[in-house]
Order: C-alpha cells, then sequence, then structure tokens
C-alpha cells in the first residue's frame, strides 16, 4: 500500500524561496508508484496551506496571504485519536498522512522547531531530530561539540549586540580578513568577509539583523569540498566528495542561487583515495557526534597541507537543480528518485524504532 507523504515547504524563513525550489524537485522526483505526495506549504505569516498539484511552485516563488497561487486550501497539522492528520479548516474534513518530508531551510524549519512539531503530532519525519536540527544550525553549538570530539574547525569568537566588538581585537586573534557569520542562518545569508576596519560596523550590523549571535571566524585559505551523509546514527553512509569553486569571492549566496555562472561544481571532487577517505571518515565522525539521522551534508576546507577542516553541517541540504546533496549522491550511483525513496524509509525506520521506547511510566 502506498505511503502519503506530506512535502512541507516555505515558512517563516530567509530561505523561503529556496525551499520553494527543493521542495519543486523533491515532489517531482518523488516516486508515485510508492508515494501519495501531499503539498503543505507554509507562508511567510505562518499560515498552512495544501496546494491540490506541483502548479504551485510555477504560479509563484514565495507563499504569502496577501497573494496566494490559486486552489489554496487553509489546512491545520493535527492529531485524531492520535494519529497524524491534515485539516481542512474550509471542507471541515481530515486526511491521514504516513510521514513527513520537511523541505523547509533556515529558521524555523531547519532548526528543529518542525521536528518538534512533528514528534508532538507523532508523524514520522525525514531528517534529523530536534537535537541534531536545532545543533547543527546553531554554528557555536557546533562547534562547542565538534571540538569535544576533538574535530577540527576553523577558530572563532563570538559577537553578541550586547557587549563591545572590537575588529582590533577580532583581528588580533583571528588576523585579517575574517568572516562574520550569523549563528543560526544557512545558505551564507548575512554572511561577510572582513578586509578592513571600514567595512566591519555595517556589515556587523547586517549580520546582527538576522541572529542576535554572530561569529567572527578565521579565513581558512583551502578548497571547498563536500560530503552527503545518510542513513541512521549507528550506521551512516558516506557519498563521494563533491567540490565548489566559487567564482565570486566566496560561497554567498548570490553565487548559490541568483548568478548560474557562481560557481563551477565538480562531483566527484578530483581527490587522491586518501583524501576521499579522510573526507568520508570525518563526515561521518561529526554526523555521529552531532546526533543526526536521516540526512546532512557536511562541508569542509581542504587546505594545501592536506588538513581538513569542518564548516559546517546543513540538515535540510538544498535540493535545486544545481545542489550538491543529490548531484554526489547521483556520483555515488544513486539516481535522485531512489535518493528520495531511501529518506522516506529511514525516517519511518527511525520512527518504528522510538516508537517501541516506553512513553509511560508507572511502580507496580
Amino acid at each position: 500500500m502506498k505511503k502519503t507523504v506530506a512535502i512541507v515547504f516555505g515558512g517563516r524563513s530567509s530561505e523561503h524561496e529556496i525551499s520553494m525550489l527543493s521542495s519543486r524537485n523533491v515532489a517531482a522526483a518523488l516516486d508515485k508508484n510508492k508515494f501519495d505526495p501531499v503539498l503543505l506549504g507554509i507562508s511567510k505569516e505562518g499560515t498552512w496551506y495544501e496546494f491540490p498539484s506541483d502548479d504551485v511552485f510555477s504560479e509563484v516563488q514565495a507563499i504569502t496571504d496577501a497573494k496566494l497561487p490559486k486552489n489554496a486550501e487553509p489546512v491545520a497539522l493535527m492529531t485524531q485519536s492520535g494519529k497524524p492528520v491534515v485539516y481542512s479548516l474550509n471542507k471541515k474534513s481530515a486526511r491521514k498522512i504516513d510521514v513527513a518530508f520537511p523541505v523547509m531551510h533556515g529558521t524555523f524549519g531547519e532548526d528543529g522547531c518542525i521536528q518538534g512539531l512533528f514528534k508532538m503530532m507523532n508523524l514520522p519525519f525525514v531528517g534529523c531530530g530536534v537535537f541534531a536540527s536545532a545543533a547543527g544550525m546553531d554554528k557555536e553549538v557546533m562547534k562547542r561539540l565538534l571540538a569535544d570530539a576533538h574535530i577540527p574547525s576553523a577558530r572563532y569568537l563570538l559577537l553578541t549586540p550586547y557587549k563591545s566588538n572590537s575588529y582590533t581585537e577580532i583581528t588580533a586573534k583571528l588576523g585579517s580578513p575574517f568572516f562574520i557569520k550569523p549563528a543560526s542562518q544557512g545558505s551564507s545569508v548575512g554572511v561577510h568577509k572582513i578586509k578592513s576596519a571600514a567595512d566591519f560596523d555595517s556589515k556587523l550590523k547586517d549580520a546582527f539583523s538576522y541572529d542576535l549571535k554572530v561569529l567572527a571566524e578565521e579565513f581558512i585559505e583551502g578548497r571547498e569540498i563536500e560530503c552527503s551523509v545518510m542513513g541512521l546514527n549507528h550506521q551512516p553512509k558516506a557519498s563521494l566528495p563533491g567540490e565548489v569553486i566559487p567564482t565570486h569571492e566566496f560561497y554567498s549566496y548570490d553565487a548559490k542561487y541568483i548568478d548560474e555562472d557562481g560557481a563551477a561544481i565538480k562531483v566527484p571532487a578530483i581527490l587522491t583515495d586518501e583524501q576521499i577517505k579522510k573526507v568520508q571518515d570525518l563526515a561521518l565522525q561529526t554526523y555521529q557526534v552531532m546526533g543526526c539521522d536521516g540526512l546532512t551534508r557536511v562541508d569542509f576546507f581542504l587546505k594545501k597541507n592536506g588538513d581538513v577542516y569542518v564548516n559546517e553541517i546543513n540538515t535540510i541540504p538544498g535540493f535545486t537543480k544545481i545542489s550538491m546533496y543529490p548531484k554526489m549522491w547521483e556520483a555515488s550511483g544513486l539516481n535522485y528518485k531512489d535518493l528520495i525513496t531511501q529518506l522516506i524509509q529511514i525516517g519511518l525506520e527511525k520512527f518504528q524504532i522510538e516508537a517501541k521506547l516506553n512513553t509511560n511510566y508507572a511502580k507496580n
């Protein structure tokens, strides 16, 4: 019997539009012989809607309450008799769903919020759980966990709007140039390369417009290598690595999504067998240390001397037509459709394992 898959996209995030692009590809790749899709889009205001077809992705670039695509049906995610359902507010009717596939990059989608809702609804879902999502989204927390496991990453300083943030002190500790980046944003939103004191104040103000925690991070000169990981935490597997070669000064939002020539992509990356193994081993180690389940893309810097540093992890990586996560799996022998199927099956398996845990405690 076919499973009903709720593809959830949009949301109150600076990456709303990228979520729409990714979801379009996930919906197109879904094996319709095994799964029935339910398209659930969350507006920028936070309202949930169901859409009858994937026409929504060609009709609008973003979902807003003021300008809705045609046939948008307001809905709520809820439980009936302990079973998750999508409830139509207009039709006063419910339809069951078997598993959710969140394709929501950034705030409220990748940071553990939507995952917590799914767990409250007793709904199986694709991807990392609450803790791994939240910890992976917060780059400072991620770095603390990596440091505890002796996994190398760039040196950093934590900046907040509640204390003095001195350019001189930062350069004294991290050197110049350095990067500033919001702690809990993705897709290089609010990220800036700081070369002089003249750049600092305005760029830091922009970063603080996205987050109350900003990292000043040392500049590491090296190749940008990425690796896809999937599976349950105790048995993950890693893809062949890929390489991003930005034509911009760094892999910015524009380079990723706006400028079609913003970066050259090499999948698989041209690496020695030893380098491939080192990247894959670090990717798997990072995945397990962070408590990931389902899927993650791990990004690295590879220096000329062979040292490898973890840059960040992405627990809901892009699924656009140029995204690295599916491309690296395709290079590893797993096509897009089968990748989506396997990710859904992992989510269902994880749910079945957790369902066996005791949630009641009563003394005899």
